[in-house]
């Protein structure tokens, strides 16, 4: 159960880019939400997943797995439901540019994201992925907003 869930329903365990996969699950599961919940909710969610998911990420260190496995992409799941819950539109066009910002600022860590990768243990590895929601969530209002007020 703690292996389906650190690996997002083994999202985490496709041959080629986990994390890439781990953030489409999470995009996808997360549109799926904000059908039948309200975004609210979806943020509510991500913090106790989040929770939740450090300690499981202590556990499986502390057991000798490896610090920031890539198989672990429990840390993208609640990453971009957090960029979900902030979005001024939640259609498919504004998820995927959230999502192609959430990979940027994930896989690139600039800023603050990087000192947050870089503590140790489950904070390490889902904090940076919390800041990257925020900041891709920021950046896909702004495009959002430019995009209305152009077109």
């Amino acid at each position: 159960m703690r292996r389906c869930f650190l690996t997002g329903c083994f999202t985490g365990l496709l041959p080629k880019a986990p994390g890439t996969w781990g953030s489409l699950a999470g995009a996808i599961s997360g549109y799926l939400l904000t059908r039948f919940l309200p975004q609210s909710t979806l943020f509510l969610l991500a913090m106790l997943t989040s929770l939740v998911a450090i300690k499981e990420i202590n556990r499986f260190e502390a057991e000798g797995g490896l610090h920031d496995d890539p198989s672990i992409v429990i840390d993208e799941v609640v990453g971009i439901w957090v960029a979900i819950s902030f979005l001024p539109d939640t259609s498919w066009p504004w998820i995927g540019v959230a999502f192609l910002l959430f990979r940027l600022f994930d896989i690139t860590k600039p800023s603050l994201i990087k000192r947050l990768d870089q503590l140790p243990g489950g904070i390490g590895v889902v904090g940076d992925d919390l800041l990257a929601g925020v900041v891709a969530a920021l950046s896909t209002g702004l495009c959002y907003l430019l995009a209305h007020k152009l077109f």
